[in-house]
């Protein structure tokens, strides 16, 4: 399906009906009070000094004093205003080192937990080559503001969401940010996006018990993949970092995180 209106940037693709995973059923119409507070989560926060560039400036600050060195990281947080992706009522939230609610089971993702996972990204064999993420797949759109600050880090971003209500948030919180190479997808993340597919790099904001196939195989040569995992049945989470060999995906186990679970179908 192509963009709404002539000119928006931001393509959407659907899942038909018979696409939908085994045993996933069509949502009833949500109700009014639903759509209604959907509607003023739609409204973008402002005031507060909240759009004043020295705001973003003092959480890359921070960053920095932590250890986060990313120089194009660094650049991108400073670039994107996070409180335009918070609820109003948290808006005066929006720059403390915290994951905040955004509806629907789902949170936006501290700052310093984004910061990382992208610096971890960068840190792959295709980012070091060409200082860019290349073209990327993200399992959850959620908020909508880690996909904008892809936007400035990869040459092509597909952004997938499986629940509707968030997806149609996010393409509308995005829809001023005007970014060409973003692409968001209601869809079922775990099946990845095989139409845009070998991918430089994957990033996921959800976890579950392994790593799907289908993420793997949808790597490029030279991809990295960064996503949360349980670390064994029943523990915490973990950041897994896999790289994409010629011939074989490699490892590595980083510090605990804590994201929401990874869930098959769509909402």
């Amino acid at each position: 399906m192509k963009p709404r209106g002539p000119r928006f940037p931001i393509g959407l693709d659907r899942v038909a009906p018979g696409a939908q995973a085994p045993g996933v059923t069509q949502r009833p119409q949500r109700p009014v009070h639903e759509a209604a507070a959907d509607a003023r989560r739609r409204s973008a926060p402002s005031g507060l000094g909240l759009d004043s560039g020295a705001v973003r400036a003092r959480m890359v600050q921070r960053l920095r004093a932590q250890g986060l060195l990313c120089e194009p990281v660094l650049q991108a947080l400073e670039q994107v205003p996070r409180h335009h992706f918070v609820d109003a009522a948290l808006v005066a939230q929006a720059y403390e080192d915290t994951a905040l609610p955004i509806g629907h089971g789902q949170t936006i993702s501290k700052p310093s937990v984004v910061a990382r996972m992208l610096a971890l990204l960068f840190e792959g064999r295709t980012a070091r080559q060409r200082g860019t993420l290349g073209r990327v797949l993200e399992i959850g759109t959620g908020s909508g503001y880690q996909a904008a600050l892809l936007g400035l880090l990869g040459s092509q971003v597909i952004s997938v969401e499986r629940v509707r209500p968030l997806h149609d948030r996010a393409r509308t919180l995005l829809q001023p940010l005007r970014r060409p190479n973003l692409r968001l997808v209601w869809a079922d993340g775990r099946l990845g996006h095989s139409p845009n597919a070998p991918y430089d790099t994957v990033i996921a904001a959800a976890g579950g018990e392994a790593l799907p196939q289908s993420w793997l195989d949808q790597m490029a040569p030279g991809a990295r993949l960064v996503a949360p995992l349980h670390a064994s049945a029943g523990g915490g989470q973990v950041l897994m970092v896999v790289d994409r060999t010629e011939s074989a995906w490699v490892r590595q186990v980083h510090e605990a995180v804590h994201f929401v679970p990874l869930k098959s179908g769509v909402a």
